[in-house]
């Protein structure tokens, strides 16, 4: 079973002026995949705040994964991927890739996402587009790599045969 934290990176729902969207529409996403989400919290854009927090996440007890959502485009305030990099210990650019390469299916804005991922200890760490609609399409874009991740985090290091592709 794999599971899963979401935290929601916002300053307008983090202070109570607008209600969490993302979070519940990301939880409602994994969970229909059977996944369990073992806590969910909002955070301000700040980036010490937000390392913090994945930092403690990934010790004793650290769920599979940590889905983000927020706070990864252009403006000002958008300072998830930095935090998110800061903590990392390896980073997988692929997935932060093929998410935008899916979402620019369904708006030009995609590639505005400068959300990444990576592992910290046996954690997967991705950070998702704070729309509602951005993030779930996201999970989507990679949600059968997942449990592959976590199995190779964990020490299983088979490749599944989903992935394996035949010759053509």
């Amino acid at each position: 079973m794999i599971r899963v934290a979401v935290l929601t990176i916002s300053d307008s729902t983090s202070k109570g002026q607008r209600e969490d969207r993302s979070g519940p529409a990301v939880r409602e996403q994994v969970e229909q995949r059977g996944w369990i989400v073992t806590m969910t919290a909002v955070l301000p854009d700040e980036r010490n705040a937000i390392a913090s927090r994945l930092i403690g996440l990934t010790g004793a007890e650290a769920p599979d994964v940590i889905l983000t959502t927020g706070g990864t485009g252009v403006a000002l305030r958008d300072v998830t991927p930095e935090a998110t990099r800061s903590v990392l210990e390896r980073e997988i650019p692929g997935l932060g890739e093929l998410i935008r390469s899916e979402g620019r299916k369904s708006t030009p804005y995609a590639v505005l996402s400068r959300g990444i991922a990576g592992t910290r200890g046996r954690s997967l760490i991705v950070n998702l587009p704070g729309s509602p609609q951005g993030a779930v399409e996201s999970i989507e874009a990679i949600a059968d790599l997942i449990p592959h991740i976590v199995d190779l985090l964990h020490g299983k290091t088979e490749h599944s045969a989903l992935l394996k592709r035949t010759p053509q």
